[in-house]
């Protein structure tokens, strides 16, 4: 699809043609919302310019152009946004509700009109925004197929070819004979991304309509997602959940009240994107805003926490193994939620024998250790951990205690120090460690403090070794003939 009023036949075509073009180019791409007072204010409005141009004396049109103005405001829901998007790129977008993520995507679409700049699309766009946008709810599901694909550039041929496939993908049974006004919202989203996925885009669109579907339908859905992106789909993937930003998307970028904030890869967009959520309302705006000005800037609240010292004993922590710590495996992307009541001090990885250590054995038991300072008093209190890829994939963690369980009250001025026992059933490589603590603020469960990638650790290769990907599983394969 193209803007410019080029037609969708045109657009497959010059798409063909386009070779390395990109997928979308949006330049100083803007959207305006006129906000009225009040009902009456579009019948005043217009009295009081032309009572404004009217008006003998210069005080009296001031006074009624001043009225004018005063009915209507503007809503910048999109401001001056620049983005490229290659062909086959799967793309993150992320932000809080009102951050401009669907405005973005109805312009892409050709939904709306931008007040100012330009956005142009190449190829066939398949587009799941709203639930039951562009189904007639009177119509059956199998009407709706039709209507959909034809909509989309597909003849009564080729969506009679694929309407099994539709159905099958879909899996409502019989319901697809139903109209659609009797669906539940998961078939309606069953039925909308099946027809969405099976025309063959070259662009696909998804804004939060998977949080609907189960967890199978779901596990269905990113795997038809992977599919296509292998194909060459380029993806445009909103949603409030990192886990798929993170497995899903080669890049992502952060929206803030109609604004980019930063285009970065998953994990750097994720770790800023959380940070903002958990902190205070006072100082998230200014936080976000210093955040996304450089996203190096991760290595100074790396210090501040003091990850590692170099020096035995110096810190008063464990003296690092002469063979197993790596002074230059350090993070670069380390984030520090501001302190709600808590301060997280010296994370650290211990072995058996009570030395320092960040190259590890797989299957060997090691301690994650970090210290807790408490400035204010907290209440359903529990200190936590977790494990990720370097691409931020959560592998797995623990609490200290259950979460419907916490502790009851800890005082201002206390310290603590929490330790987690655990195997590494990992396979050689590089992850992270994020240490965490949760406490019942304003009445909501929420962070007193947290630390993302507080430190690095390497699984040593092993010769011979069987386990493949990231967890071993501890397997004990057998062969024998039949």
């Amino acid at each position: 699809m193209m803007r410019n009023g080029a037609s969708l036949s045109d657009a497959v075509e010059s798409a063909a043609r386009a070779g390395d073009l990109p997928a979308i180019e949006a330049q100083g791409l803007s959207k305006n919302y006129r906000i009225w007072k009040d009902e009456r204010a579009r019948i005043r409005a217009p009295m009081y310019r032309a009572a404004s141009a009217l008006a003998p004396i210069p005080a009296l049109r001031r006074a009624f152009a001043s009225e004018a103005a005063a009915q209507v405001r503007d809503f910048a829901a999109l401001s001056t946004l620049d983005l490229t998007v290659p062909r086959g790129q799967c793309l993150g977008i992320v932000g809080r509700n009102g951050s401009g993520k669907s405005t973005l995507l109805q312009l892409i679409c050709g939904i709306l009109r931008p007040s100012a700049g330009s956005v142009r699309v190449r190829g066939r766009v398949a587009a799941l925004l709203e639930l039951g946008s562009g189904f007639n709810p009177e119509f059956t599901g199998r009407e709706n197929v039709f209507l959909n694909a034809s909509i989309l550039g597909l003849s009564q041929d080729e969506v009679k070819a694929r309407f099994a496939e539709i159905v099958e993908f879909a899996d409502i049974g019989d319901f697809v004979e139903q109209p659609v006004k009797t669906y539940s919202s998961g078939m309606m989203l069953r039925l909308a991304f099946a027809v969405q996925i099976l025309v063959d885009p070259d662009l696909l669109i998804v804004d939060e309509a998977l949080s609907v579907g189960d967890e199978p339908f779901q596990r269905k859905c990113f795997a038809r997602l992977e599919r296509l992106r292998e194909q060459g789909v380029t993806v445009l993937f909103v949603s409030h959940d990192m886990s798929p930003i993170l497995n899903l998307c080669d890049r992502a970028i952060l929206l803030h009240k109609g604004r980019l904030m930063l285009d970065a890869s998953p994990k750097v967009v994720a770790s800023i994107y959380q940070r903002f959520n958990h902190a205070s309302t006072e100082r998230a705006e200014s936080l976000l805003a210093e955040l996304c000005a450089d996203a190096g800037r991760e290595s100074k609240a790396s210090e501040e926490v003091a990850l590692h010292s170099a020096e035995t004993g110096a810190d008063g922590l464990e003296p690092p193994h002469p063979e197993y710590f790596d002074l230059g495996l350090m993070p670069d992307s380390t984030q520090v939620y501001d302190s709600m009541g808590a301060r997280i001090i010296n994370p650290r990885l211990v072995d058996s024998a009570g030395f320092r250590v960040n190259q590890l054995k797989g299957r060997g038991w090691y301690c994650y250790r970090y210290e807790v300072e408490f400035s204010e008093d907290c209440v359903g209190v529990n200190f936590a951990m977790l494990i990720k890829t370097l691409m931020g994939v959560e592998l797995g963690g623990a609490r200290t205690m259950p979460a419907n369980k916490p502790v009851d009250m800890v005082g201002a001025g206390s310290r603590h120090g929490v330790e987690f026992r655990f195997q590494c059933n990992l396979t050689q490589g590089v992850y992270c460690m994020n240490a965490g603590v949760e406490a019942m603020l304003d009445g909501r469960p929420s962070y007193a403090c947290r630390v993302l990638d507080a430190l690095l650790f390497r699984v040593r290769p092993e010769q011979d070794a069987l386990p493949t990907v990231t967890v071993d599983f501890l397997a004990q394969p057998s062969v024998r003939k039949l």
